[in-house]
């Protein structure tokens, strides 16, 4: 009965009008169906750096004309790095650990993809509870920086919204002190903002200096709890569970980017704002740092080098179209943080109009235009807690998709390199313990100085650090492991081999990408600064051995395996460190056809495909038979006339 039918297909998490599916990987599972790896995978990608990062390097490298470097990296570098990354973690079905079985001298470059997953997890869940604490704050009738009158405010405050503005008149009084925007547009440059106190004295209570650490925000603290607790449910049961969030915080976040985006083109000066954000520069174009600006964000905006691609990939049937999946999720990624730019800056616009300043003066980007610009133009607004709350429960959804991505990386990479029965079995127990250590290794982050230890992991921890793994991955596998031996595993894995164009990417254009990223970070760098706060220079030292750590692992790592590897001469040893583990390809024995099927030499009749042992117990049934029939010639021969004659006997028996 069809009732039953589909019911049956639904339970299993089977997409109707597909046969029912079980997990082809019965010992690690595999996504409930396709539609899960691609939601959590654009919830991976599309992270906060799409909504607070794109836009304002659009208006800062040309507006419009910003979107040809962009678009030429996506398609030179983004996608086909995505690519490579999901075949990777598809094809040998393991974590960002176990595939480099392909080459395990270059295990180093997993275990660097596991440092910097853990510095981004640890920093990343910081900012996420950080937009939960201004979602419970939202929950008002007055958004508490809407205002100068509060105790935590300066004589120098100064906020947007006056006594004309669209609020109860009982509310108006509180606002004698601010006659909007006339003292703002005369002092500009003494001004501070409501919501700008807020942020810096009320929610961070920021510390004088990076050293000076201070108290535990409790309330940062508390929410930095709440913000583990769901990433851990979400994640309990590994991708199971984790699958079926991402159906509401991978499509939620468009609801209410819609819903902002049509609030924000009605208002008055949004054409001025979005005019900013787009109007092409076309001389920029010819400006090498908008094209290092451009490639540097596909590159981290993707995810790549983070090891979530892998993980992700690795929970995916064996031939499943990763291709395909590639260019869907890598496209969704520029084209939300596109539309994200609309959203930004009509709001900003309006917020330029109504101060009768350039849009120049009030855009922003990080924290500060999460925190403190956004929510101050929303205070401009009728009805805006209800605003605001879309605004911070959108960014809360884009950080938890990122932040479940880095856990079950880590999570993964324990489980797959220890890999045994019981580990299988209690992977929750491990996802509990890396919660737990990512929330203690966040709380330096909830005192007073926990902002400038925020911002220098996020300038160093995860910079020049990954654009190295990346680089060192490509070669790798392009050249070590051999391009030819890749395209054979794509094509045994796919049914067809990797188009053309990407062969020729991943072999040479793309390494060449990578390379220049890595120079234009080094010539573009300056030391991190936080508003007029200049970071001491043991600060900077801590920064640069964060990101040096990541990459340490590669060449410590192989020079430990090159000493274990057997060899009389160090060529000898490097040529073994270097060649692929036997047990590298595909996880199941089915898809281990082709060079990958056991030799003769080395497998038992358990090690052998199906086929192949019903071919060697027929083999050996006969070969017995054989024996036997030799046997009985031996034994005895029968006569012509019937009588039996003993072979070793010369004469007969009568």
């Amino acid at each position: 009965d069809k009732t039953k039918c589909l019911s049956a297909l639904l339970k299993n998490g089977a997409v109707p009008g597909e046969p029912v599916k079980k997990d082809e990987n019965s010992r690690r599972g595999n996504w409930g169906n396709q539609i899960e790896f691609v939601l959590t995978s654009v919830g991976y990608a599309v992270g906060l750096g799409n909504v607070w990062r794109f836009p304002y390097l659009c208006y800062r490298n040309g507006g419009g004309a910003f979107m040809l470097p962009y678009f030429i990296m996506l398609v030179f570098c983004g996608i086909p790095l995505f690519f490579l990354e999901l075949s990777f973690g598809q094809f040998a079905s393991l974590g960002c650990l176990g595939v480099w079985k392909i080459s395990p001298m270059f295990k180093g470059v997993g275990y660097g993809m596991m440092v910097v997953s853990t510095y981004i997890g640890i920093y990343y869940n910081v900012v996420i509870c950080i937009a939960f604490y201004y979602f419970f704050q939202s929950m008002t009738n007055l958004l508490p920086w809407t205002y100068c009158n509060n105790p935590w405010n300066t004589p120098d405050c100064s906020g947007v919204v006056g006594t004309g503005h669209q609020l109860n008149g009982s509310l108006a009084n509180a606002t004698t002190s601010l006659v909007a925007g006339v003292t703002e547009v005369v002092n500009r440059t003494k001004r501070t903002s409501p919501s700008e106190e807020y942020w810096k004295h009320y929610v961070l209570n920021i510390s004088d200096d990076i050293g000076n650490f201070g108290e535990v925000r409790l309330p940062i603290l508390g929410c930095l709890a709440i913000s583990w607790f769901v990433v851990f449910l979400c994640l309990i049961r590994g991708v199971k569970s984790s699958g079926k969030v991402v159906y509401f915080t991978a499509t939620f976040p468009y609801v209410v980017l819609t819903i902002l985006f049509i609030r924000g083109i009605t208002l008055d000066g949004a054409i001025n704002g979005i005019k900013y954000y787009l109007t092409p520069q076309w001389q920029k174009v010819l400006d090498a740092k908008v094209w290092g600006d451009a490639a540097s964000q596909i590159f981290y905006s993707l995810g790549c080098a983070w090891g979530g691609l892998i993980t992700m990939a690795s929970y995916n049937k064996f031939h499943n179209n990763c291709f395909r999946d590639s260019i869907i999720i890598s496209i969704t990624n520029c084209a939300t943080s596109v539309y994200a730019g609309f959203v930004i800056f009509s709001i900003l616009g309006f917020m330029a109009h109504h101060l009768n300043v350039p849009v120049s003066e009030v855009a922003d980007h990080g924290p500060g235009l999460a925190f403190v610009a956004y929510p101050e133009a929303l205070t401009l607004l009728p009805i805006s807690p209800l605003w605001s709350l879309l605004f911070f429960f959108m960014l809360i959804l884009l950080g938890l998709g990122t932040q479940f991505c880095l856990l079950e990386t880590l999570v993964t990479a324990i489980v797959d390199e220890i890999g045994t029965d019981w580990i299988i079995r209690n992977k929750t127990i491990v996802t509990l313990s890396v919660a737990i250590a990512g929330f203690l290794l966040g709380v330096p982050l909830t005192t007073r100085a926990g902002i400038y230890w925020l911002l220098l992991m996020d300038n160093y921890a995860a910079s020049f650090s990954l654009v190295i793994i990346s680089c060192i991955m490509c070669i790798c596998i392009m050249y070590i492991y051999g391009h030819r031996n890749y395209f054979k595993d794509v094509e045994m894995m796919l049914g067809f081999p990797p188009p053309l164009f990407f062969k020729v990417c991943w072999r040479f254009i793309s390494p060449v990408i990578i390379s220049f990223i890595l120079i234009f970070t080094v010539i573009q760098y300056k030391p991190i600064t936080y508003n007029d706060y200049v970071y001491p220079g043991w600060s900077l030292a801590i920064g640069f051995a964060m990101a040096l750590s990541s990459v340490v692992c590669i060449p410590v790592y192989a020079l430990y395996k090159i000493s274990r590897s057997p060899g009389a001469t160090f060529r000898e040893r490097l040529k073994n460190a270097c060649r692929s583990h036997p047990k590298w390809g595909p996880a199941l024995q089915e898809h281990r056809t082709g060079r990958y099927a056991p030799m003769a030499s080395e497998d038992t009749v358990e090690a052998r495909p199906l086929k192949e042992k019903e071919e060697l117990k027929e083999e050996q049934k006969e070969e017995e038979k054989e024996k036997e029939r030799k046997d009985e010639i031996s034994l005895t021969i029968q006569g012509s006339n019937g009588s039996t004659n003993t072979h070793n006997n010369p004469n007969p028996s009568a």
